[in-house]
């Protein structure tokens, strides 16, 4: 008879995370982050609440209420979920946003992983050299911020942010120290000139992410043959805008490196411990029906 070994499960001791956004229902956060905790031996339980932004505020009271140790923050709550914590990492500060938070003990930290997590993952799959490119970036959302922030870093000629309603794209390149830091944000209308020159276009909005799959934020055929397409969408893992892409010559980048690299900075800031990032991407695949 072979010898069943028993998994505890949720007990008195189990430590809690969440994920929260809106919507939040298509993450899959939860599963990669409580494979992570079996493959770390972790007695902690990770979970989904979409929380609405009128409900934000009692959500955060709630975290230092139950003791909950970490959060991971999606859409729409990165910028409007730091007036709510107690410190705030001089990194998360400059870029303005927070995607993870730590509970110290009662003590709300933010940090940002998005950056960190998507240059990592555009490194090793796509680019490995930024230097001296030119990058334009759709959207200028949360997660933009963490990913330009990280880019120039990496000392490109110059990023472009277009955003449909161009006084954000404006307001984000001046944030993040405007022209003589290499950044320039321009209207919608102007996006295509933009890109028919660039090295790397990054969509950083949820145009075609599950369940839209079949939109496209632009047309590939925008894009110069050579370059590359980056999509911080996992869900697909290939997306209408990707396809377009290769189609059209281009290297093409998905979210899913961004999505499990992210998760596992945010995983060590919680535990102190190495995140199994194989086992963590090993899981995402598998839901998404390609392990």
């Amino acid at each position: 008879m072979t010898e069943r070994r028993l998994d505890p499960g949720i007990d008195s001791h189990t430590t809690l995370y969440a994920v929260i956004g809106d919507p939040v229902i298509q993450s899959k956060s939860p599963l990669m982050m409580n494979a992570a905790f079996r493959e770390s031996g972790i007695n902690g339980a990770y979970a989904a609440f979409h929380i609405t932004p009128d409900k934000l505020e009692g959500f955060v009271t709630g975290v230092r209420a139950m003791g909950i140790r970490g959060v991971n923050v999606t859409i729409p709550h990165k910028l409007a979920v730091m007036e709510l914590l107690d410190d705030i990492h001089p990194d998360a500060k400059a870029i303005g946003a927070v995607n993870t938070i730590v509970n110290d003990n009662g003590r709300l930290v933010g940090y940002n992983t998005d950056g960190i997590g998507y240059v990592r993952s555009l490194k090793e799959e796509a680019e490995p050299r930024l230097s001296g490119k030119k990058i334009v970036v759709l959207g200028a959302g949360g997660a933009s911020r963490g990913i330009i922030y990280a880019l120039l870093r990496e000392n490109p000629r110059e990023v472009v942010i277009a955003n449909r309603t161009a006084d954000k794209a404006y307001d984000l390149a001046k944030d993040l120290g405007g022209v003589e830091a290499g950044v320039a944000g321009i209207p919608y209308d102007a996006l295509k000139d933009a890109c028919s020159d660039a090295d790397i276009v990054i969509n950083t909005t949820s145009v075609g992410m599950f369940p839209h799959p079949g939109e496209t934020p632009i047309p590939g055929a925008w894009l110069k043959p050579g370059a590359v397409a980056s999509d911080l969408i996992y869900n697909p893992l290939k997306t209408e805008f990707l396809r377009q892409a290769e189609e059209r010559g281009c290297r093409i980048h998905g979210g899913l490196g961004m999505f499990i690299y992210q998760g596992a900075y945010a995983f060590e800031y919680w535990t102190g411990v190495p995140a199994p990032v194989e086992v963590m991407k090993e899981t995402v695949l598998a839901t998404l029906g390609r392990a």
